[in-house]
């Protein structure tokens, strides 16, 4: 367990066994880390189920936040633009410096919309991307997006290259990370329009320092993780493949002992730390989503990445204005950022 104090804004009405499952996942990750603290954003009554079982001197490391309305997975995700909402209300307690995370396991539309509200995305960014870290059998494979943003346009992917690779050398301490598009075959060609435009564009585009394209890859690559260390495609067909694995392992009596498709993911590209946790998940996962917000604040990922693609813009600005004036450069292309 990482040292440091870290404190957690909890949804307690974000998911399909909201709160139960909630407050039990809560349990479980303070149990498991006692330089934890929680704050839990939603009914009192639900929180004092957590507090109730807990011994009268561990009861400091938890504080709520009255909060009774929450957003459900039908709502539509612009109703989390009202503050009374609980996901809204966690936010809020990060950017009021109450706490230094999120973990919600409601719609994830409503919390990426709640996140960008609130803590405003990283320059050069559109799109924020979820990030999952997958257990493969020659190392872990950061996959993005995995439901952050549905569409697969050319400049959305390469910026998920760019945060893919940024996010598995600050939490993964990968120095020169692969980057692979995901598609139907490795053969240049392969794919549909999206991932044919957007593989040439891959083949030009800045990438981070050490971070390297590879090619197109395949699903199997995923799990084998011999070929990438980060495998880039849009988040509708990301978190189809992130079910699709956790779908196989349940069939198969169960994951691996390296760990099976993790049921929460970060959410790259806003200016806060934030972990969504699947809609189903259960009280485990919801204690592995706090540990998971716990360990990238220990690490200061958030500013870490941020920084790392800032240092990365202002090289690309250096370039193109060295190209437009003639002079060498590092062959960065901005051609990959979104024009819609």
């Amino acid at each position: 367990m990482e040292p440091g104090t870290v404190r957690i804004a909890v949804d307690l009405l974000g998911g399909d066994g909201a709160p139960a499952v909630v407050v039990d996942g809560a349990l479980r990750a303070f149990g498991a880390d006692p330089d934890l603290h929680l704050l839990l954003v939603g009914p009192p009554e639900a929180a004092d189920e957590l507090l109730g079982v807990l011994h009268p001197a561990d009861r400091d490391r938890i504080s709520v936040r009255p909060v009774r309305h929450g957003v459900s997975m039908t709502d539509d995700p612009r109703r989390v633009s009202r503050a009374d909402t609980t996901v809204r209300a966690a936010v809020a307690a990060v950017v009021e410096g109450i706490a230094d995370a999120v973990v919600s396991a409601g719609a994830t539309g409503a919390t990426v919309t709640a996140a960008v509200l609130g803590f405003g995305r990283w320059p050069e960014v559109r799109r924020p991307a979820l990030v999952a870290t997958m257990p493969a059998l020659h190392g872990p494979v950061v996959l993005l997006d995995v439901g952050g943003s549905l569409e697969a346009r050319p400049g959305t992917l390469a910026r998920h290259a760019v945060l893919g690779a940024a996010y598995a050398t600050v939490v993964h301490g990968v120095a020169e990370p692969r980057i692979g598009l995901l598609s139907v075959g490795t053969e240049a060609g392969k794919g549909d329009r999206a991932r044919r435009a957007a593989d040439p564009v891959l083949t030009l585009a800045a990438l981070p320092p050490g971070a390297r394209y590879v090619g197109l890859v395949e699903g199997y690559d995923v799990a084998v993780g011999s070929r990438a260390d980060v495998v880039v495609t849009d988040g509708f067909t990301g978190n189809i493949l992130l079910k699709g694995i956790e779908g196989a392992y349940a069939m198969a009596g169960g994951p691996p002992a390296s760990g099976g498709a993790p049921r929460a993911a970060a959410l790259l590209g806003v200016a806060g730390t934030v972990v969504v946790c699947h809609g189903a998940a259960r009280d485990d996962d919801l204690a592995s989503g706090i540990a998971l917000a716990a360990h990238l604040h220990r690490r200061g990922a958030t500013v870490a990445i941020s920084g790392l693609l800032a240092d990365h813009a202002r090289d690309g600005r250096t370039t193109e204005r060295s190209t437009a004036t003639g002079r060498p450069g590092h062959g960065a292309d901005e051609r990959t950022e979104e024009t819609s």
